[in-house]
């Protein structure tokens, strides 16, 4: 536990120096806001959270995502924050997760960067918030599926496919999902798997098929929710059938030899 002040902390948050940002300052300030320490002070946390998409620096960004994540989630709980600046926040960050072209994950001076696993924290933070309707929750279905189709040459070595495929499920186990909300979101990905040529896999296709294969689990297993992982107990995908087999049918494309 370190007795820096919440201020200090925040500085060291930016910091290229990887010992700094994510084992003092993320891990003690992810504690504090889990545990109420600025409750008091949650809106402006998130707000200058959201203010930070926009830096210049790398690292900057990425760790913005994940307080924003830890804040998203504690409003979860507390409904400290209002649906504006709640939705102020998810706006902000759609923008720059969808637009983020530094797809890294680490680096040998800048540590764990992680823009899409650190995304895909907040993407399913947001997918979990009261706050967010059905139309909201399709939004960052969407938001997940353009982030897998956006060209890259970064293939993803980090575990990026498993966080996203993770988010993805998080936001699908609302129940306020119908069946077409739970399913229509692939549809730009058959899409895209139909035109593909044959020749070398680009670094997007890999990366899609990898976390679908992985959200295919997920909707046949479940999903262990973030504040269920000590107990074990798991929560299904909504319309979990007709997820698979949307998923089926899209990965089909891909593997013709997948029955």
């Amino acid at each position: 536990m370190s007795n820096l002040s919440t201020s200090s902390l925040l500085v060291l948050l930016s910091s290229p120096d990887p010992h700094e940002r994510d084992e003092i300052a993320y891990t003690e300030l992810a504690r504090r806001i889990e545990d109420g320490d600025v409750d008091h002070a949650l809106v402006r946390l998130g707000d200058l959270m959201a203010s930070r998409f926009s830096d210049p620096e790398i690292q900057v960004r990425t760790f913005a995502a994940l307080i924003l994540a830890e804040v998203v989630d504690r409003d979860r709980v507390t409904s400290l924050a209002s649906q504006s600046s709640v939705m102020r926040w998810r706006d902000a960050f759609a923008a720059w997760y969808g637009s983020e072209e530094d797809l890294r994950g680490w680096d040998h001076r800048l540590g764990w960067l992680h823009a899409i696993a650190h995304g895909a924290d907040a993407l399913g933070a947001f997918g979990r918030s009261p706050r967010l309707g059905p139309a909201d929750l399709t939004g960052l279905l969407a938001l997940g599926r353009d982030r897998l189709l956006t060209g890259t040459d970064v293939v993803f070595a980090h575990r990026e496919d498993d966080r996203l495929a993770y988010a993805i499920a998080l936001v699908l186990t609302r129940q306020e999902l119908e069946a077409h909300q739970t399913t229509g979101w692939l549809d730009g990905i058959s899409q895209r798997f139909a035109a593909s040529e044959g020749g070398p896999v680009p670094a997007w296709a890999s990366n899609t098929m990898r976390t679908l294969r992985m959200l295919y689990v997920m909707a046949d297993r479940g999903v262990r929710l973030p504040d269920m992982k000590a107990d074990g107990r798991v929560v299904a995908i909504r319309n979990g059938i007709d997820l698979r087999t949307a998923l089926a049918d899209v990965l089909r494309l891909s593997c013709p030899y997948l029955a």
